[in-house]
């Protein structure tokens, strides 16, 4: 019994010793946590590039006069009957589709260039990615933490934006 008794003991012991380990073995380091946010910020400022360049092709379209235009196309664009009430045209069809083209464009490469940053070891790398990424699903203290950490790496983004733009 003394054995049976001690073997459990051992076995509570050695089991306590593991999940120490792994806890240990995922903790996260702040570099950790601010590479995370600079590749997320990254992505999210190549994003608003790419978004400031579909208003642009909106705004600057020859064939749709501006955006009511496209909003009115957007709206209708499923429905045949509502096309033809707001009389599309063949050129606005095609206009419209190409900025549609555009619009899948931008999803795509936006998620090609998160998916380098993040195969990229000198930006990230995807043990770091994964090991973050687990660690704000499981911890919202984490998650917090890197929120934060992106919301002040935007507003420097954004600051320095908007000097560069005054001065220019």
């Amino acid at each position: 019994m003394k054995k049976l008794r001690f073997l459990a003991l051992l076995f509570v012991g050695f089991m306590s010793f593991q999940a120490f380990a792994q806890d240990e073995a995922e903790e996260i380091t702040e570099e950790e946590l601010m590479k995370f946010a600079v590749m997320e910020d990254s992505v999210m400022a190549f994003f608003e590039q790419k978004n400031d360049e579909l208003i642009d092709l909106i705004r600057n379209n020859e064939v749709i006069d501006g955006a009511g235009r496209y909003n009115e196309i957007k709206s209708a664009w499923d429905d045949a009957d509502k096309l033809a009430e707001i009389k599309i045209t063949e050129e606005e069809k095609a206009a419209y589709e190409g900025i549609l083209a555009f619009m899948s464009s931008v999803q795509d490469e936006v998620r090609e260039f998160k998916i380098d940053l993040i195969k990229n070891d000198e930006v990230l790398g995807v043990a770091t990615f994964n090991k973050v990424n687990k660690a704000m699903k499981e911890n919202p203290e984490i998650k917090e933490k890197v929120d934060s950490l992106q919301a002040e790496l935007k507003e420097k983004r954004t600051s320095e934006q908007d000097g560069v733009s005054a001065d220019s």
